[in-house]
Parts: C-alpha cells; sequence; structure tokens
C-alpha cells in the first residue's frame, strides 16, 4: 500500500474541482493533487452539449464541453498533478484520505482537501410512483448521456417528469433527434427550471407544460406503455377522478439533485438539510478544519459559471490553509456564528459566518415573485436591501456584502419580502 502526504487534495475534476485546484496552484501552492474517478476530467459538462455556459464568465454561450476544456486546458498548463480513475473511498478528519485507482489502493495525508464531487439525480424509488417497473425509465440526465455519449436514443414518445432545467433540456433534445414529446407534468403551480430554459426548450418547440399535475401509475410490464397522470392539490396530494393516461415508451425523470455527500458524512462534517451539502463558512470551510466545500457538492447551482466562482475562492482558502499548516502548526479557526434563512429564503450560504471580511452571500428564495425585497439584517439591523424585479426558486441570488457590515459576532438574518 503506497502513502504519502500532499498539500491541497481535490475530489472530483468536474468545474468545481478543476477552478479549485486552478486557483489552489495560482495562490502559491506548489503540491495539488486533482483526484477524479471517471476516465476523464469535466464531469457532467462532458455531455452538456447545448450552449449557455460561460456567459458571466468569458462573455461567451459555450457548450458544456467547450466551458471545460477551458479549465483543463489550463490545469494542464500548471503544476498539478491529475490522476484519474481513482476513487476516493474515504475521508477521516485528520484529512486522511482512502483513494482506490488502477494501481492499487492508497493512502494520502493532506494539508488541506477541497470536496467538489457534484451532485446525483433524484431516482424512481425516491419518487414511490406506483406500478410494475419496466424499461423506458431514465433520470433525465441518464437520458442525456446515452444520447450525447452513446448515441442511443432511449424512446420514441416521451413523457417528463418534472421541469427542472435538465429535463426541459432533454425535451428539446427528444423532439430535435425526431422523438414526440406527450407533456412535462410538474407536481408544483410553477416551473421549477430557469425562464430561458421554458422559453428555448418548451415554447419554442410547442411542447406542452402541465403544473400542479404529477405521475401518479407507471403501465406496462416489459416496456413501459405509458403513464396515468393526476391533477394534485395545494398539499400535492393526488385529485381523485382526474387520472388519465398518457402513451408512452420513454419516461424521463427530472425532479431534483442530491449533492453528493458520502465522504462528508463519513468524515463526520455537518451537512445543511435545506441543501444536502455541508456547512461552511465564509472561506467555504467546513466544521472539520482543513476541508473545504464547493461546487454543486455544497449547493445545486443554476449557472456553472458561479460554481467556478466559488470553487476557485474555496481553493484559495485552502492553499492559505495549507501554506499555514506547513509553517508549524494548525492554523486557528475564529468563532463563528450561523446564518438564519428567514422569512421566504429556503437557504443562504454561507451557513456560519466569522464575520468582518467581503463576503457574497448564496440564496434562494421559496416562491416566484415580482418586485421583491430581499434583505440581509446584521443584529436587527437593515445592512443591505435589494429589490429584484422578479424572483424565482430556479434562480440563485447573489448579494455581496463589505466586511465592514459584518462584525464579528453579528447574527445575521437574510429575508426576502
Amino acid at each position: 500500500m503506497k502513502r504519502e502526504t500532499r498539500g491541497v487534495v481535490v475530489v472530483g475534476g468536474g468545474p468545481a474541482g478543476l477552478a479549485a485546484a486552478l486557483s489552489a496552484v495560482e495562490a502559491g501552492c506548489g503540491d495539488v493533487l486533482l483526484l477524479e474517478r471517471d476516465i476523464r476530467l469535466g464531469g457532467i459538462l462532458n455531455q452538456c452539449i447545448h450552449d449557455g455556459f460561460g456567459l458571466h464568465a468569458f462573455g461567451e454561450a459555450l457548450s458544456g464541453p467547450e466551458y471545460a476544456a477551458r479549465s483543463i486546458d489550463r490545469v494542464r498548463t500548471h503544476d498539478i498533478e491529475v490522476r484519474t480513475g481513482s476513487m476516493v473511498l474515504s475521508l477521516s478528519r485528520d484529512r486522511v484520505l482512502e483513494v482506490s485507482s488502477r494501481n492499487g489502493y492508497g493512502m494520502i495525508r493532506a494539508d488541506a482537501v477541497v470536496l467538489a464531487m457534484g451532485c446525483r439525480e433524484r431516482t424512481r424509488e425516491a419518487l414511490s410512483i406506483p406500478g410494475s417497473r419496466p424499461s423506458g425509465i431514465y433520470t433525465a440526465g441518464a437520458a442525456q448521456n446515452l444520447m450525447n455519449l452513446e448515441n442511443i436514443l432511449p424512446g420514441r414518445r416521451a413523457v417528463i417528469l418534472g421541469s427542472g432545467d435538465i429535463g426541459l433540456i432533454m425535451a428539446r433534445r427528444m423532439v430535435l433527434e425526431g422523438a414526440s414529446v406527450e407533456g412535462v407534468y410538474e407536481v408544483l403551480p410553477y416551473a421549477s427550471g430557469l425562464p430561458r430554459n421554458l422559453r428555448q426548450c418548451l415554447d419554442d418547440y410547442g411542447i406542452p407544460l402541465h403544473l400542479s399535475t404529477t405521475v401518479t401509475e407507471i403501465l406496462g410490464k416489459g416496456r413501459l406503455e405509458g403513464v396515468v397522470v393526476s391533477r394534485v392539490d395545494e398539499s400535492r396530494s393526488p385529485i381523485p377522478g382526474t387520472e388519465r393516461e398518457v402513451p408512452c415508451d420513454v419516461l424521463l425523470l427530472s425532479v431534483g439533485l442530491i449533492p453528493e455527500n458520502e465522504l462528508s458524512r463519513g468524515c463526520g462534517i455537518s451537512l445543511d438539510s435545506r441543501t444536502g451539502g455541508a456547512v461552511v463558512d465564509e472561506t467555504f470551510m467546513t466544521d472539520v478544519p482543513g476541508v473545504f466545500a464547493c461546487g454543486n457538492a455544497l449547493h445545486v447551482h443554476d449557472l456553472v459559471d458561479w460554481v467556478s466562482v466559488e470553487a476557485a475562492e474555496a481553493g484559495r482558502e485552502a492553499a492559505n490553509w495549507a501554506a499555514s499548516f506547513r509553517r508549524g502548526k494548525e492554523p486557528e479557526v475564529p468563532a463563528s456564528l450561523p446564518v438564519k434563512a428567514g422569512e421566504g429564503v429556503r437557504y443562504v450560504l454561507p451557513g456560519r459566518l466569522r464575520g468582518g471580511r467581503d463576503t457574497v452571500f448564496s440564496l434562494r428564495v421559496l416562491a416566484p415573485g415580482r418586485n421583491r425585497d430581499v434583505v440581509l439584517r446584521v443584529d436587527g439591523r437593515d445592512v443591505l436591501r435589494r429589490t429584484f424585479p422578479r424572483v424565482h426558486p430556479a434562480e440563485m441570488l447573489r448579494l455581496a456584502v463589505p466586511g465592514k457590515d459584518l462584525p464579528p459576532g453579528g447574527l445575521v438574518e437574510v429575508v426576502s419580502s
């Protein structure tokens, strides 16, 4: 078994991991190791052949592979060791990683660790839809992988459950490949995806969106033959008498993403019940000293551009921590206080705040609305108020607050009204 000691170890080679590794080395860490379990870097971006990535980061509408390639090319020009095909099995609180790869099993002691494992899709099992188990039921991301990387069309007549962005994009993709899409069904009274995707993926192709409606039964045995859909009430319970059959041979599920945090959980890192990711302070450090989290493993983002921005900050902070650690002792961690998501706010990051430094808060509201105020309060005093012409749970809001307005020990709350 190989044992080694490294400076900054980044877990995950998607957009977050790439950005974190780059910023760590640019911040002066000369010993950065990037571990990726897949055989290639880029993560989910490799199968996202549609455009729309990079509008904020590069001022261009790039495809997923194009966006990933820019980061991968930069990684290759820096002194960053990359190991693909390397699966991290566990992480301990003293930052020892167990790694399995084609070269065998090894243990790595890291000065700092950045967790950037991404997220995964909810499956049919998470929804408990009644009915048999025929073939033809996929998560939207799995179908995207089949079509864009394997050149396999999963069906000719599709129903899509959930109006998340991947489902909307796959509705358009199915039509472009010659399939028909019977409709997109959303249990909520509003769409879950970005407004621009509703226009570009559904409206432009005449695909109907059925709100307050869900799939209540699967039909077919060997192969999917159709689904039963029903209207739902305000508590999202099916309304008796509203059932109707919709013939289809493929059902795509776009019903939410879950941050991947088995390593975090095994390490004893505190997780946020609303985001599913780690609770971090404004440096993106978890409550395990020297372990940082970023990207969709921290919270599911609306745009990859923000993934890269936040991950770059996490990488810089990890490099700073590693430098202090190598100077002789564990850096001191100042006390932090919880940040409260108040009225109208589903969650806010960072979840804890040390105070005294410039901070960008990321948050999502609970429901769509127009002309909504978002207010950040410290010790009951409004320090920032911004009016948004339109807010939507699918869109992440970002609030930059100067450090002078965030005193150490201040109690912070964010509300939307």
